[in-house]
């Protein structure tokens, strides 16, 4: 199975998925140029994938998925409540292959599977997803909101992933942002910090864990150096951990 994160952050989010024929982008939050030209880069074309699949209503996960399929013809799986949402606060324009699916699905595509895992995250109906094609499974778990019960238990079956690791609380406490933003992060609809991150890893993570790539990291409330320095402090040297780029295609990860 190959990931490669086309970019991830609050500018926008896109993750390609790779396995056994089926190829698979999570979430439409970067614009379909910015998709194809990252996709070339690896010697992919964005038109053989075969669906989008949205996690939930935010704008940096969801805005261009319009896009995607009238300009490459891409079918979008996405729940109804977030189709709904997304509509009231993004220009989709004529929609012709929306596949629904009910959070908590598994959506089959050939031999691949997406697991979707119902998130307490404040969008209107979020998902994480965990990849399954048989032999690997990975994880692509952001905008989680806390450590609900279930993220342990995903976490151990996993043989790499995709993790949020949001902001630095101390980064979060002294920067510009308003109270209530601050709440919200913190609270059980917002993020992930380093250190709930790195803990959940340390906790959770079982011995198939060939990697760990943090993502979704804040631009105001974080930096790469400092989420990974927390990570190597709290989880050591049991496995790879790499960094997701807010800007720029993150090189082919492979399990």
């Amino acid at each position: 199975m190959k990931v490669i994160s086309l970019q991830s952050g609050s500018c926008g989010n896109a993750i390609y998925v790779e396995s056994n024929g089926t190829r698979l982008l999570l979430d439409a939050g970067i614009t379909g140029r910015q998709a194809q030209l990252r996709l070339g880069l690896f010697g992919r074309d964005i038109r053989d994938v075969d669906a989008v699949i949205i996690s939930h209503d935010h704008s940096d996960h969801a805005r261009y998925l319009g896009v995607y399929q009238r300009k490459f013809g891409l079918p979008v799986c996405i729940t109804t409540r977030t189709l709904d949402a997304v509509a009231r606060h993004c220009q989709l324009g004529q929609l012709r292959e929306i596949r629904p699916f009910v959070s908590g699905d598994t959506l089959r595509f050939g031999s691949v599977a997406v697991h979707t895992i119902r998130t307490p995250h404040d969008g209107a109906d979020g998902v994480a997803f965990v990849i399954e094609d048989g032999e690997k499974r990975v994880g692509v778990l952001t905008d989680l909101g806390y450590v609900f019960d279930e993220l342990p238990e995903v976490i151990a079956t996993l043989d790499a992933v995709v993790l949020e690791s949001n902001y630095d609380p101390e980064m979060l406490d002294a920067g510009p942002y308003p109270d209530f933003l601050k709440r919200r992060i913190r609270g059980r609809g917002g993020h992930l910090s380093n250190r709930d991150a790195a803990e959940l890893i340390a906790e959770s993570a079982g011995t198939k864990m060939k990697w760990v790539c943090l993502a979704h990291l804040s631009e105001e409330n974080n930096h790469p150096q400092l989420a990974n320095r927390t990570h190597a402090d709290v989880v050591g040297d049991r496995f790879p951990i790499h960094v997701a780029s807010r800007r720029e295609p993150t090189g082919v990860f492979e399990v």
